[in-house]
């Protein structure tokens, strides 16, 4: 908080709120040094980052994604008049299948917009061979996978382009915000124009662009968590581990496989799946019933994007059988760098009491009190 108020006496000091200020500049520059290149631009929020990738990618046509994502994932499509093609997803990580992909592919197919899901990264060998067979741009959900790497390279160097959510709600945040990370450098401009209104300079505007710039309390804020990231996800990664060796056996929870080793993960997000036969109680149960006990977990995601009336009259490519099963079983749990070991105990044992309350008799070999 101290830090903070320090820097907002600078930006007070500056007299210089938005519009391309020091702060910003300064922030970019930390990020480019980060992510070790150029071919980043900043915006106000992770939606209209990945609109104005569309845009200035000028993807039109079908684009084939992913039901089980966040709804803005879908909308920043929706927004530019593309059609989304709706594919099964894989049962470890849940990102896109592959296959999936390759079988829905047809003359209008343009490009593939796929999202790490939980900050688990995509099949990225796989869609980019298909992505290069089929001549189609290859395009990232990133939201949540800022700080993951595969190997010594980040995960925003895969695909044509990533973008990062910077919400509140997020691992790593700056309030609100976004960015894209791009292989073609000749989009920054483009980028830039679209999201300060087409403006070149003060008398011409070059393109219809929009207002998507990150202002500098935004990138303040980036900057202060940019400095704590590796305590975060040290801290998280306890977390995690805790919830994993207590949960592990518990009966009717699936945990997410462990990552490849080369795989640097972030932590960002504590996903099981309830199985209702083993587990005696189904998701919805237990979500109502960790609310009592002041636990709140999230239904992530639930339901599937093209369910939600604006969408279901989108195309769906086969059954979506994996996405249906884990929208219907999925919570993620309470994982922040704030929360005690001591708390995730508590939410251990009270899942584990739930579990034993509800089991039926039979499979226990004794009654339940």
């Amino acid at each position: 908080m101290d830090e903070f108020s320090q820097g907002l006496e600078e930006i007070w000091s500056n007299r210089w709120l938005t519009n391309d200020g020091p702060v910003l500049r300064r922030f970019t520059a930390q990020l480019c040094n980060t992510f070790e290149t150029d071919n980043l631009c900043l915006f106000n929020n992770g939606t209209l980052a990945l609109q104005i990738a569309l845009q200035g990618m000028e993807v039109s046509g079908e684009v084939i994604t992913t039901p089980f994502t966040f709804v803005a994932t879908t909308h920043a499509l929706f927004w530019n008049k593309i059609r989304p093609v709706f594919v099964d997803i894989e049962p470890d990580y849940y990102t896109l299948d592959p296959e999936k992909v390759e079988a829905a592919i047809t003359p209008w197919t343009t490009a593939i917009l796929a999202t790490h899901v939980y900050g688990h990264p995509c099949a990225l060998n796989k869609l980019a061979d298909i992505a290069r067979r089929h001549n189609l741009k290859l395009l990232y959900d990133a939201a949540h996978a800022f700080g993951v790497n595969i190997g010594n390279q980040s995960i925003a160097h895969f695909g044509d382009l990533s973008m990062f959510s910077f919400h509140a709600t997020k691992l790593f945040h700056s309030l609100e915000g976004g960015m894209l990370i791009f292989r073609d450098s000749g989009l920054k401009s483009k980028f830039d124009y679209l999201k300060n209104f087409g403006f070149k300079n003060e008398v011409e505007v070059v393109m219809p662009g929009t207002n998507a710039k990150m202002n500098e309390f935004q990138a303040l804020m980036g900057i202060q968590v940019l400095g704590y990231l590796n305590e975060i996800v040290a801290r998280r990664i306890k977390i995690a581990e805790l919830y994993r060796d207590r949960l592990r056996d518990v009966p009717g929870i699936r945990l997410t496989p462990p990552l490849p080793s080369e795989i640097k993960y972030n932590y960002a997000y504590m996903p099981i799946e309830i199985d209702e036969q083993e587990f005696g109680m189904d998701r919805e149960a237990l979500y109502a019933r960790l609310k009592e006990w002041n636990v709140y977990t999230r239904r992530y995601f639930y339901p599937l994007v093209c369910d939600f009336a604006c969408y279901r009259n989108v195309t769906v490519n086969g059954p979506l059988t994996v996405a249906r099963r884990a929208a219907e079983r999925i919570l993620t749990l309470p994982i922040y760098d704030g929360l005690e070991l001591s708390e995730v105990e508590a939410i251990c044992e009270i899942v584990k009491f739930l579990q034993t309350q509800n089991v039926p008799a039979h499979r226990m070999g004794s009654s339940v009190g």
